[in-house]
């Protein structure tokens, strides 16, 4: 606008203008003047309203969501709003416009539409405020507005037709648009007046918000916010913001609203499938597929419509940039000349097409494309992750239903292992559900190729062509590449499996392998394993820094392929506004071919586990329960009927159930012809497993009530598969099992394998049952499990690990007892509950638990058992044979009538007692099992209360611990990990990696930038060429304005180009000018080798970096092994097994594979986003204004969602591990959750486990969507103020303009993986962190003071020993174990070293290795100060036996002599003495025979006598027995006793003796007590002293 024209609201030129001599109507000012008033009248009612609605609820921030109510309409309203505030923002700009084209100021051109907007925004805000107050009264004042609006508008359109204005004036268009806005509006409102009845009714609609938010619990508010909340994620402030100050925990973020529990959805998804069960066919299988669309297919729908509307719009970035760009390339001067006034009402009408001529309106709308395009593309997302998520809940709890009726027979044939349920929920759930998450891929992505392709054919017709296919054919490639990188990943998984397990059994016998100095062997098979490991991840790094490099040269290459073929087709080089435009067209088609290939691989992989899961689904089930709910037995016809097949089960009812139907079935009245005095009766019993073969045939028993009644019979005779039977776990072939009325719902039953909860020992007992202290309290002594419960560190309260597994199977089994007696049920079934348990107990467990305990209260006890010494209780025996009952009666018939059975009983009775007069000597194998459960509980015990990382973090807090430093420490970045990471990659590669990335970065602006100029320069060029006078040139020299850059030349006089040094030399001849093909060639060459750089080093850093994380991998695992195995035996001692393995299985992982990725999208990312504004800034360095402010915020929204999105992953993979556990655990106790009849409080507990992992899961999701919807909206702004710097500034071509244009593009589609990528790192250099920290620990001192050469071959000749003056402790803190020990050994002397349990004993074994801190005295061995030797001479030459056998994985020969220093005879020798070589002779292969892993193919005796035997292979002259025979037998014991005496007659022998019994003739007997030697002579001299400690021992362990 001219600075002279005054502003008026009607134009000033004539008086007329204010005239109404046509009429009022007809003066188009005077209907302008009337559309506003609806606006004001709307501003001035509404602003008081807001602002006493505000002033009195100053609480409004925290407004409670209990009266979160939608009112009807409410989304239609919304969208009404946004368009209507878009068609309001086009007349605004419209009404500008065609002001600029007029010689006075017409105000009421785009006042209106001013006022419109606000009164609009108004509006919406308004309603907001409504809607959550719940006060609908006040609606009324908007129905009044949108009447009057309509109104106002209407006479407007009117008008406008009267005057023949009609549809190819863009005013009229704009004018009916908003007609029917607000039309619809207003009918909108009528809608909610007659829903809610809330005016001119008498009475109002009185609405409850959704039960949901009346739930306090819920805080997942996505579903329930308004529209504008729902798009930006506005709710998740709150939660992300104070993430900040205190750490998410899973009380923040609440229970999931009710449509997305796992019930809800199992439920849809279980109707779904089987409504597809038809009458016709009931045998087909219904179809996962077509069952989850039914469910799920409406959302994953609208999911696909927000796609495409994203897709589409998407196409507005290039489609706007080619319009700026050649707006500005040919901004005509002389507009007002060409331009016909059109003069209806005394102003400019403009035409429809004109308005996107104009750049600052096309700027304008490619923001609003922007923003949209973002807004529907996150909706897409989280609407499909949604889906996902309540898709994955329902089959989860669908697989966990069926897992409960699976057939018992399934389980134990091996039909269904554990690990492929395991692998069905963890892996399969979450393929389908990642697919669900990429499947409006599937079908958005080939229209969005499409689209490209056309329009790129538009702008650069055939060579477009050319480009596109480079990428097309491309594709396949990395199909390819993506299916190789899935089968590296396989192997090396592999490999890294094979690697664990041997870490694992080289830390469980970390301390023999120092004791006999084997560290090094071991660490060096693991670093074997390692290496083929560290091979198949090169390979994995190849493929996947191929598949980065072929993402970023794609595009390089389609660019050059296009231009070079343009040029070679037309010998012309595009305008810019065509080759910017082609440009960002190639980068949006890139992404959907990139992520093609992604996309089909889980297509396939889906598909895959569709069918596993079918098959899964329609897996044999157990029959029918009713014969415990009433008396039908399973029928008899199905069973004939299926005879020949296994599947023996009645599908004909679908079995609908709902997973909460707690009650039990009803009681029928009672049927004269059952006897109560029978609990149980089986008739003509025939039972199978499902294989076709009769397990039990012939059943008839009955089980009294109230008695005890025992099964007896040899190994495999089907006594358990009795029981089974009899709980229905067994397919009835024939016959029926009756159930008495009182016992039919009430069966504890403890199996033969002990099966336990990953939850406390009281949770174990109870099992759901109500707590009675009392009751507990009997049940624990009957059991003997107070001595056990005493040792572990919380009492009964201490969580028992996964399967039980930190307890000994004699203490699971009397746990599983324990279970069975406490529940309050009449029968007991007990399969086998003596097997693991020694005498004592099984006496104590059978005299207290079973005669007292449970026949006191008169119930009917089942119990299954070998020891026959039991019979004597029994009031009915049931003697079974060969899967068939040989005799039923009670001790006294049996002893009349089948005298055979009854002697043949009392001989193996009388070989029982035999073993027990033999059990009783030794001491029990109970004590034995506590004392390694004290082990391995309290050898850990400083450490295991907390884990590693807290430990770390107390360090850094202790000094001041409050919120600002918190804070501080959890919004910072780890730059000292990343520090520590990148240099155990090593400097060159860090150095190859920085430069070769930022030189990419240079190459490719420069690819770019030589385009913009070489396109411009050819515009130029062209445009001097036409000398016409409508031409741009020619403009220029007229008017001599500075609109671009040839003129700019002129101006400046300078030489920089060739077009401007013509025009200087005067030489202006313009026929003169060829079409400078020299040049075109000239830039052809620098483009295609500034192309070809950027393709190589596109390789060159994709590569780096993948193998700057392999080498950091490779040096991170190798020190963390070294450092390992060679600390001190305290090291282990303290740090829990699980800790140090969890280093070298999860955090090694996460170092080979997940960093390497991370860090190069983080550095790629960031790196193009720094380019493209260092591009931006040089253009139009206005831009660096605006982008001061837009820093800021983004730093606040990276540095608030790194702390929320690590808080949220944290609790997403902390709530997994218990909901797979509980799967696991269901799968192993079927059997006994079944007996129990507790299906329905496990279900509970599923689905309760899987809505909390869902929870954390969708909160993790939504919080991405949070970043990405503000970085994106960010990215708009950017585009935004570039393209109005530009436009304004006036300065550049047209070429940098689109070169501006496009970089500002990329920004927007990268800012968010760069805080994401941060995110991500930063919670993978956690890992790093825990590897630095074991890092950091002492080794031992391998070095000694004396040189190995200067040690005899053969020390210790004589095996002399001479203990000094010693003095030992385990650690510098802590107090000494030895104190002041002198004693002298001779050499060939048999030792003997006794004390109570912790005295010390142990401790002097270790000292002769120095395994302890030996801070005082000395230990001399043949003359030689052992502290001075290195200690790998030192352990090498002596040998010791430990009390528990230790055994490798891997061949005889191998653990009898890693070293393979030995001969087969020396070999054979040893195991001759120990006694072991005619078994081992048995077994194929000899010595090469298989040791598994353990060792658990030998029994306990084997393995104690191969670690003789080990012991032997070392000729030492010195061996120590540590507690050798305590976890042996007697008879073994023997041997060994025997052994040692004649094969170690010469040596000396030191025997730390658990059983004193075994060291009664020792030649010298030392006696410690609390780490001081209180008595030392032979142990017949000890003995004669009455007094003696020795004495005492030897009397009180008899």
């Amino acid at each position: 606008m001219a600075a002279g024209m005054p502003l008026s609201f009607c134009g000033d030129k004539a008086p007329s203008a204010y005239g109404i001599n046509d009429g009022v109507l007809n003066n188009g000012c005077f209907v302008d003047a009337l559309n506003l008033v609806p606006h004001v009248f709307l501003l001035f009612i509404t602003f008081p309203i807001l602002f006493i609605g505000w002033g009195s609820q100053s609480s409004k921030v925290q407004i409670h969501h209990n009266t979160w109510l939608h009112f009807p309409g409410h989304n239609m309203r919304w969208i009404l709003t946004f368009l209507l505030l878009f068609v309001h923002v086009c007349e605004f700009a419209e009404g500008i416009v065609s002001n600029t084209t007029m010689t006075s100021n017409h105000l009421h051109l785009f006042m209106p539409a001013f006022m419109g907007f606000i009164a609009a925004t108004t509006s919406v805000v308004y309603y907001h405020n409504i809607e959550t107050s719940n006060f609908p009264k006040l609606l009324l004042v908007l129905f009044i507005y949108w009447v009057l609006a309509f109104i106002t508008k209407f006479i407007k359109l009117w008008k406008f037709a009267e005057f023949g204005i009609r549809f190819k004036y863009l005013r009229f268009c704009i004018t009916a648009l908003l007609v029917m806005l607000y039309g619809l509006l207003m009918a909108v409102e009528i809608n909610v007046i007659r829903v809610r009845k809330y005016v001119f009714f008498t009475n109002p609609q009185k609405v409850k918000p959704p039960e949901d938010l009346q739930d306090l619990g819920v805080r997942f508010l996505q579903p329930f916010v308004n529209l504008l909340s729902k798009a930006t994620y506005w709710w998740m402030n709150p939660l992300i913001i104070g993430a900040h100050k205190r750490p998410i925990e899973l009380k923040k973020i609440g229970k999931l609203p009710i449509a997305m529990r796992a019930l809800t959805n199992y439920l849809r998804l279980k109707d779904a499938y089987e409504d597809q069960r038809t009458g016709e066919d009931p045998d087909r299988p219904p179809s996962i597929w077509r069952s989850m669309y039914r469910a799920f297919g409406r959302p994953i729908l609208l999911s696909s419509t927000f796609r495409y509307l994203a897709d589409l719009l998407g196409f507005a970035g290039p489609l706007c940039i080619y319009g700026i760009v050649r707006n500005l390339d040919d901004d005509n001067n002389d507009t007002s000349a060409n331009k016909n006034m059109e003069n209806y009402f005394r102003v400019y009408f403009m035409y429809t097409t004109e308005l996107l001529e104009n750049s600052s309106v096309l700027a304008v709308l490619l923001f609003l494309a922007l923003v949209l395009q973002r807004t529907f593309l996150q909706a897409s997302y989280y609407v499909t992750i949604e889906t996902g998520i309540n898709l994955r809940g329902a089959l989860l709890a669908m697989i966990y239903n069926k897992i409960l009726r699976l057939s018992t027979s399934n389980m134990s044939m091996g039909e269904m292992t554990l690990g492929q349920i395991n692998n069905l929920v963890a892996i399969e759930t979450n393929q389908l559900m990642w697919f669900l998450f990429l499947c409006p891929n599937l079908w958005a992505m080939p229209v969005q190729i499409v689209m490209g392709v056309i329009l790129l054919y538009n702008f650069l017709s055939w060579s477009a062509l050319v480009g596109a296919s480079v990428i097309v054919l491309l594709a396949p490639v990395q199909y390819l590449i993506a299916t190789k990188l899935a089968e590296t990943q396989k192997s090396a998984l592999e490999h890294s499996t094979d690697r664990l397990k041997q870490t694992t059994e080289i830390l469980k016998g970390i301390k023999l392998l120092k004791l006999y100095a084997w560290e090094d062997i071991f660490c060096d098979s693991v670093e074997q394993t390692r290496g083929k490991e560290l091979t198949s991840l090169r390979t994995f790094a190849f493929y996947t820094s191929m598949s980065i490099f072929m993402n970023a040269a794609i595009p390089i290459a389609a660019v050059l392929a296009t231009f070079g073929v343009h040029h070679f087709l037309t010998s012309s080089i595009p305008s810019p506004s065509q080759a910017f435009a082609a440009l960002a067209l190639f980068h949006i088609l890139v992404t959907p071919l990139f992520l093609l290939s992604t996309v089909v691989r889980f297509a396939v992989k889906a598909l895959v586990s569709v069918q596993k899961l079918g098959e899964f689904l329609q897996s044999d089930e157990i029959g029918d329960d009713s014969w415990r709910n009433g008396d039908i037995s399973v029928p008899l016809d199905v069973g004939k009927k299926h005879l020949g097949m296994t599947k023996a089960i009645n599908r004909k009812q679908p079995m609908r159930y709902q997973m909460d139907n707690y009650e039990q079935p009803s009681r029928r009245a009672m049927r004269p012809t059952e006897t109560e005095d029978v609990a149980v009766k089986v008739s003509n019993g025939s039972f199978t497993w499902g294989n076709n073969q009769l397990t039990l045939s012939d059943i008839n028993i009955r089980i009294p009530t109230g008695q005890l009644t025992m099964i007896v019979g040899q190994v495999g005779c089907g006594k358990s598969s009795l029981l089974l039977a009899m709980l229905g776990e067994m397919q009835a072939i024939d016959g029926r099992v009756y159930w008495s009325n009182k016992n039919r719902n009430s069966v504890a039953y403890a199996a033969q394998k002990s099966w336990l909860l990953n939850a406390t020992v009281e949770d174990n007992i109870t099992f759901g049952s109500p707590f009675n202290k009392q009751r507990y309290k009997a049940v624990i002594d009957a059991c003997s499990l107070q001595p056990d419960i005493d040792l572990l560190p919380f009492g009964d309260q201490t969580e028992i690990g996964e399967r039980g597994i930190n307890l000994s199977g004699g203490q699971r089994q009397r746990i599983c007892v324990a279970r069975a007696l406490y529940q309050n049920t009449n029968i007991v079934f007990l399969d086998d509950p003596f097997s693991a348990l020694d005498i004592h107990l099984s006496d104590h467990l059978m005299q207290e638990g079973i005669l007292k305990f449970l026949q006191d209260d008169k119930r009917t006890v089942v119990l299954v058992s070998h020891k026959l010494q039991y019979l004597i209780h029994a009031d009915w025996i049931i003697a079974m044979k060969d899967g068939s009952v040989l005799r039923e009666g009670t001790l006294k018939d049996i002893q009349t009538h089948d005298t055979e059975l009854y002697d043949h009983w009392k001989t193996l009775m009388n070989r029982q007692d035999q073993e027990l007069e033999k059990d009783i000597q030794q001491d029990s194998q109970t004590t034995l099992e506590r004392k390694t459960l004290r082990r391995a509980f309290y050898s850990r015990e400083p450490k295991n209360q907390m884990d590693d990382e807290d430990e770390e973090e107390e360090e850094e807090e202790e000094d001041d611990d409050n919120f600002s430093t918190t804070t501080s420490r959890r919004s910072k970045i780890p730059w000292k990990m990343c520090g520590c990471y990148l240099s155990s990659g090593g400097f060159f590669m860090v150095f190859l990696m920085i430069s070769s990335k930022l030189l990419k970065h240079s190459v490719i602006v420069a690819i770019d930038y030589c385009l913009a100029l070489w396109t411009s320069t050819n515009q130029t060029a062209e445009n001097l060429q036409n000398g016409t006078a409508a031409n741009q040139a020619a403009a220029f020299l007229q008017n001599g304005t500075a609109a671009n850059q040839t003129a700019a030349f002129l101006q400046n006089g300078t030489a920089a180009n060739q077009t401007a040094a013509f025009l200087q030399n005067g030489s202006i001849n313009f026929t003169d000018i060829s079409p400078q093909p020299e040049q075109d060639v000239y830039y052809l060459h620098v483009f295609f080798v500034l192309c070809a750089a950027g393709i190589t080093l596109c390789l060159i850093t994709s590569l780096s970096v993948e193998f700057l994380g392999l080498s950091a991998a490779t040096n991170l695992h190798h020190n963390l092994l070294n450092k390992i195995i060679h600390a001190p035996i305290r090291f282990f001692d303290v740090t829990p097994l699980g800790q140090i393995l969890n280093r070298f299985s999860a955090d090694t992982n996460i170092i080979d594979q997940h960093i390497p990725p991370t860090l190069e999208s983080l550095t790629r990312s960031t790196l193009l986003c720094l380019s493209a504004i260092g591009v931006i800034a040089s253009i139009t360095p206005a831009f660096l204004v605006a982008l001061v402010p837009l820093a800021v915020a983004f730093y606040f929204i990276q540095k608030y969602f790194r702390v929320a999105s690590k808080d949220l992953q944290d609790l997403d993979d902390s709530t997994q591990l218990p909901l797979l556990c509980h799967f696991s655990e269901t799968a192993e106790g079927l059997t006994t959750i079944r007996a129990f009849r507790h299906e329905a409080r496990f279900k509970q507990r599923m689905l309760e486990l899987t809505d909390t992992n869902n929870t954390a899961y969708l909160f993790l999701s939504a919080a991405n969507r949070w970043l990405e919807v503000r970085t994106d909206y960010l990215g708009a702004v950017i585009v935004l103020t570039v393209a109005v710097a530009s436009i304004w500034s006036g300065r550049p071509g047209g070429g940098l303009v689109g070169l501006g244009l496009t970089y500002a593009l990329t920004i927007t589609n990268y800012l968010n993986w760069v805080v994401r990528n941060l995110a991500d790192l930063e919670v993978q250099m956690a890992a790093v962190k825990k590897v630095n920290s074991f890092l950091g620990t002492e080794s031992e001192n391998y070095e000694g003071s004396m040189d190995a050469s200067q040690v005899p071959e053969n020390w210790p000749h004589d095996g002399e020993i001479k203990i000094h003056d010693l003095c030992v402790r385990y650690d510098p803190m802590l107090k000494p174990v030895l104190k002041h020990v002198n004693a002298y050994i001779k050499p060939g002397q048999k030792v003997g070293i006794c004390g109570r349990t912790g005295s010390g004993k142990s401790s002097l074994s270790l000292a002769f290795f120095n395994m302890v801190d030996i801070f005082e005295g000395r230990i001399v061995i043949d003359g030689i100060d052992i502290c001075k030797l290195p200690l790998q001479t030192l352990r090498s030459r002596l040998s010791i036996i430990l009390q528990d056998p230790v055994l490798f994985s891997g061949s005889i020969r191998f653990n009898l002599d890693p070293e393979c220093m030995c001969t087969d005879d020396r070999l054979w020798e040893a195991l001759e003495i120990a006694q072991l070589k005619n078994m081992v002779k048995s077994l194929p292969g000899g010595l090469d025979a298989v040791v598994t892993e353990g060792g658990e193919n030998f029994s306990v005796g084997q393995r104690q006598l191969f670690c003789l035997a080990r012991a032997f292979v070392r000729k030492s002259s010195i061996l120590i027995m540590d507690e050798a025979t305590a976890s042996i037998d007697m008879a073994t014991e023997n041997i060994l006793q025997k052994v040692v005496m004649t094969a170690f007659a010469d040596r000396t022998v030191v025997t730390i003796a658990h059983r004193v019994s075994s060291i009664l003739d020792a030649e010298q007997v030392l006696v410690f007590s609390s780490g001081i030697l209180v008595e030392s002579d032979s142990g017949p001299n000890l003995l004669a002293q009455e007094e003696s400690l020795f004495s005492v021992l030897v009397r009180t362990h008899k």
